[in-house]
């Protein structure tokens, strides 16, 4: 499900971003099998709005993007929670970058992930997902990698239905996710998308504490 929109439209915030985007999940508020769970750390400010409009829980999906040395913004892949490793083979291909660099990038990845999982759920079990309508929350889809890492770890935990929700992704990557899940929720789907921070009057960096803030306001 999406709606077009103009080419200079713009979200305010993070916030913004994700009560437009609570607006296009209406239909999953209210259900007690509904789980949201936001990206760290930019798409849970993100999914903290959708959740509040849903009613619905709040948890976390630990994915690390793996960016290209000395161009961090470019993914070249993602980590994710139990090993998961997903590579953006055209990026490793068209840069020739080597698989004891990507070794390597994967390594200091996992150090951040794993202190993000400490810091952020503490002494929390992580949420059951088998049989609850999943939804993946991010701030935005630009190379994919990240949500297909997030994919990855969901997916064979058996959710009943698994949704991915952005803003804001590139029309290419919004047709693959949908044959990888059984939803895709978007606000704005633009012809061309080189930043997701270009959709944001405000794209300011989300931090540890902002995340845990707002995973400790759920009930």
């Amino acid at each position: 499900m999406l709606d077009a929109v103009a080419h200079n439209m713009r979200f305010q915030d993070r916030a913004d971003a994700g009560r437009q985007l609570a607006n296009r999940l209406k239909r999953y508020a209210h259900r007690p099998d509904v789980l949201v769970l936001g990206l760290p750390r930019g798409g849970v400010p993100v999914a903290y709005e959708v959740a509040q409009a849903l009613n619905a829980p709040l948890d976390i999906c630990l994915v690390r993007k793996l960016g290209v040395p000395d161009h961090e913004e470019l993914a070249l892949g993602a980590i994710a929670s139990g090993g998961v490793r997903v590579l953006n083979d055209d990026v490793v291909r068209g840069l020739d970058i080597a698989t004891s660099t990507i070794d390597a990038i994967a390594a200091k990845e996992l150090q951040e992930l794993q202190r993000r999982d400490r810091a952020y759920r503490g002494d929390r079990p992580p949420p059951t997902i088998r049989d609850r309508t999943v939804i993946l929350v991010d701030d935005g889809i630009a190379t994919g990698a990240t949500m297909r890492a997030a994919i990855s770890v969901v997916s064979p935990q058996q959710p009943a239905r698994l949704i991915v929700a952005a803003p804001v992704a590139a029309p290419s990557l919004y047709d693959e996710l949908r044959l990888k899940v059984d939803e895709v929720v978007c606000v704005a789907l633009p012809d061309r998308l080189t930043a997701i921070g270009c959709w944001y009057e405000n794209f300011s960096q989300t931090s540890d504490e902002d995340v845990r803030h707002r995973l400790a306001s759920q009930p």
